[in-house]
C-alpha cells in the first residue's frame, strides 16, 4: 500500500510551486494549516467520505467551514484534490509544504521533548548547537515528557536523537533478550 506522505507529495509540490511563484507562501502555509486542522475533526471526515455528496461539494463544504479567508487558488487545489478523492490527505499536504517552505528559507523547526523543562540556558545552548550542526536557522520548541524519566528526543525533519533514558533502557533491554 502507497504511504499517504508518497500521494500527498504532488499536490505539496505543486501548491508550493504556485505559492512559490505567486508570492504567497505565508498565506498558503496559513491556508493549508488551517485545512489540516479542520480535516483532522472525525465529523469533517466522515463528510469528506460521504457518498452522498459530489467532489465539488466537498471541496466546498470544506472551503466553507474554513472560511472567507482561502485564497481563490487554493479553493482550486481542493477541488483537484476531491476530484482525485484525496482531501484526507490535506495533513500531509500541509506538512510538505511546510518544509519545502523551511527548505527554501533554511529554517528548520526543531521539536525538543525532555522530562523536565529545559531552562533559558538550555534551549539557547540546544539551539546554538542545532543550528550549527543543521547548518540552517533553527526554530525550538520543547515539549514535557515526564515518562522518559531524565534526558531527552529532539526531532528536527527526519533527524530523531533519542538521548533518554527510557531510550537507553529500552536499548538495553533489546540488547538483553537477544
Amino acid at each position: 500500500m502507497i504511504e499517504p506522505i508518497t500521494l500527498a507529495r504532488p499536490y505539496a509540490k505543486a501548491a508550493f510551486e504556485h505559492a512559490r511563484g505567486a508570492g504567497e507562501l505565508a498565506q498558503w502555509q496559513e491556508a493549508l494549516a488551517q485545512l489540516a486542522a479542520v480535516t483532522r475533526d472525525h465529523k469533517v471526515s466522515v463528510m469528506l467520505k460521504s457518498p452522498n455528496q459530489t467532489a465539488q461539494q466537498r471541496a466546498e463544504n470544506l472551503a466553507t467551514l474554513v472560511g472567507d479567508s482561502l485564497p481563490a487558488s487554493v479553493v482550486n487545489l481542493l477541488m483537484i484534490m476531491a476530484d482525485n478523492g484525496r482531501l484526507s490527505l490535506l495533513p500531509e499536504v500541509a506538512t510538505l509544504f511546510e518544509q519545502f517552505k523551511q527548505a527554501v528559507e533554511s529554517t528548520v523547526t526543531v521539536v525538543v521533548t525532555s522530562a523536565y523543562p529545559l531552562s533559558d540556558d538550555e534551549t539557547r545552548v540546544l539551539s546554538e548547537t542545532m543550528t550549527s550542526k543543521l547548518d540552517r536557522s533553527v526554530t525550538l520548541t520543547s515539549e514535557t515528557d515526564p515518562s522518559l524519566l531524565g534526558g531527552a528526543i529532539i526531532r528536527a525533519d527526519d533527524l530523531v536523537i533519542d538521548g533518554s533514558v527510557r531510550g537507553r533502557l529500552d536499548k538495553l533491554a533489546g540488547a538483553l533478550t537477544q
